[in-house]
């Protein structure tokens, strides 16, 4: 009995190693030794309270103004993951940086918590922009943006009407209205749409009357041997060690899951429409070769007019461009950010 319960032992541990999977330099959680952090918040024109981490150099000269990124985390998922990260990374090279969490998520104010607003997520990057642009130590002609995942459609939406913005990086996209219209690889039918837009609508009933609030989509809380290659992807980032972080005010809401009855107001945000006035300021798009979300960076590519990159990571997925530093092409963000924002 104790050999069977030794190799049950045994097969626990390699399941719960090979579920935090943290090669090529998983460091989500990372502290930069010679960069601050200072956590500041500031209100949108929804007079809703936006919380973000500010960062800069320890050797930065206050009395200077310098250039600044506004980082915007990947969709459902805090300013802990990954934004903190680039924003530290970015401030070592100089930069100022502010990680925030959009409204609804993490410290950031919005009721209720895990709701979907495609245009108030927007105005969250162009509040950031007030506050940077209001800030001594910053130069308001020299603020960029980099959006992860989600994050990505969302500056873009923001950058279009909001011309402060000098110059936008993506890293691995959503395209957030097209991942729900249609699916990826346009792999949702219009029937099936309709049948995801049936079940909300349903639903705004059962919680007008005092129904329990439901949640959709999002990184399941468990996998098994049927899981898809995409369910155990985000798993392990979002629900290991590796990246899971529980914000203070969510109470026992997960990251990644938004309400079931606003997650379809996803369907009419077209981010794309339009993308090519966002010229001549420029556009960096950075995915992974092996990225299950590539088609949505090579999308914004083809219809943003010039100065335009796509720049693909050999050997990446989506998730791996969250945290693994090998993969990461820090110093690419740099000196695009570096270039534009002179």
């Amino acid at each position: 009995m104790k050999k069977y319960t030794l190799l049950f032992g045994l097969m626990m541990s390699a399941f719960a190693v090979s579920a935090a999977d943290m090669s090529r330099g998983a460091d989500n959680f990372y502290k930069s030794a010679t960069v601050s952090q200072q956590k500041v918040t500031f209100v949108n024109q929804y007079n809703m309270r936006v919380t973000g981490n500010l960062f800069m150099p320890k050797s930065m000269d206050r009395n200077a103004k310098h250039a600044a990124i506004i980082v915007g985390h990947p969709m459902g998922a805090v300013k802990e993951q990954s934004s903190n990260l680039y924003a530290q990374k970015l401030a070592e090279q100089g930069f100022v940086t502010l990680a925030i969490d959009l409204s609804f998520w993490g410290e950031s104010e919005g009721q209720p918590r895990n709701a979907v607003s495609p245009d108030i997520y927007a105005e969250d990057f162009s509040a950031a922009v007030d506050y940077l642009g209001t800030q001594a130590f910053v130069d308001r002609t020299r603020i960029g943006v980099l959006g992860i995942c989600g994050s990505g459609s969302f500056s873009i939406s923001a950058a279009k009407i909001d011309p402060r913005m000098k110059a936008v990086a993506t890293v691995s996209m959503y395209d957030m209205g097209s991942a729900n219209r249609n699916g990826l690889n346009h792999g949702l039918s219009v029937e099936q749409r309709k049948k995801i837009i049936a079940d909300a609508a349903g639903q705004r009933y059962a919680e007008f009357t005092g129904g329990a609030t439901r949640y959709t989509s999002g990184t399941v809380q468990k996998i098994d041997a049927n899981s898809s290659p995409i369910e155990k992807e985000f798993y392990d980032f979002y629900r290991t060690p590796r990246g899971e972080f529980t914000p203070k005010n969510a109470s026992s809401l997960h990251t990644t899951q938004p309400t079931l009855t606003s997650n379809v107001k996803f369907m009419n945000f077209y981010p794309f429409n339009d993308i090519e006035t966002i010229s001549p300021r420029p556009m960096l798009f950075i995915t992974g070769d092996q990225a299950h979300s590539k088609e949505f960076s090579e999308d914004a590519y083809q219809r943003a007019a010039e100065p335009k990159e796509l720049y693909i990571v050999p050997g990446a997925g989506h998730v791996d461009l969250y945290d693994r530093t090998d993969l990461i092409p820090f110093a690419k963000l740099s000196q695009f950010f570096k270039d534009n924002l002179k």
